[in-house]
């Protein structure tokens, strides 16, 4: 079986396997080197994402380009104005959000974010608050991170993350740090691992912005 073969068979199950994602209207091609495309549509913006995480999960899958529709039922679909309304309510409700940090809004069903945060885990907190609420086609996170930095201090705290994340293997990534701007160099041996990386990184004080450039090494076996 060749290569492309083999990863669309495994997406395609990985799909099939994942309760959060309905994938039935879900189309998969892949490519010998490890580029996979999903086509097709889902009823929530939350399960185009699942969708996506899917198919990352797959081994030797390098690559993930999405062209997944959301396409709300007409019956929960709602208006750009009902929609804002009930983002700002899922904001306010979030414990995890700070009370007026963040401003929304609604584009034919495409939120968008905008605002201030201390730290990456709570731009995150927002864009998951609204994600999945009926008629979300879609999210544009711009909400912005801007605490006090100190790039030796981030570069520092992450490594050090690095070290203790069970899931990284640190000793081929190279970190460096510039005005709240990360960047990420060295190879991994998954793209789990790669996105594990950047997680770590975005989780420490001051970063605003990660440039992942880790590479991705697999080397696809031999049937």
């Amino acid at each position: 079986m060749k290569n492309a073969e083999r990863i669309q068979l495994h997406v395609v199950d990985e799909l099939a396997y994942d309760a959060s994602v309905d994938s039935s209207r879900i189309s998969v091609t892949a490519t010998e080197d490890g580029v996979v495309t999903l086509r097709g549509s889902v009823p929530t913006y939350m399960q185009a994402r699942a969708a996506e995480r899917a198919a990352k999960r797959v081994r030797g899958v390098l690559a993930v380009a999405s062209d997944i529709d959301v396409h709300p039922p007409v019956t929960v679909a709602g208006d750009d104005t009902t929609i804002a309304e009930t983002a700002l309510r899922a904001l306010e409700a979030s414990a995890s959000v700070p009370k007026g940090a963040v401003g929304v809004t609604v584009t034919n069903g495409w939120v968008t974010l905008d605002g201030h945060v201390a730290f990456d885990h709570l731009r995150r907190a927002a864009e998951k608050s609204v994600r999945d609420l009926h008629g979300v086609r879609g999210v544009t996170n711009r909400i912005e991170i801007k605490p006090p930095v100190k790039p030796l201090a981030v570069k520092t705290a992450i490594e050090s993350a690095f070290r203790r994340n069970a899931q990284l293997d640190a000793e081929h990534v190279m970190v460096s740090a510039s005005e709240g701007t990360v960047t990420l160099r060295g190879t991994v041996s998954s793209w789990a691992e790669k996105d594990a990386a950047e997680r770590a990184a975005f989780a420490a004080p001051g970063v605003t912005s990660v440039k992942n450039l880790l590479e991705v090494r697999y080397h696809a076996p031999v049937f």
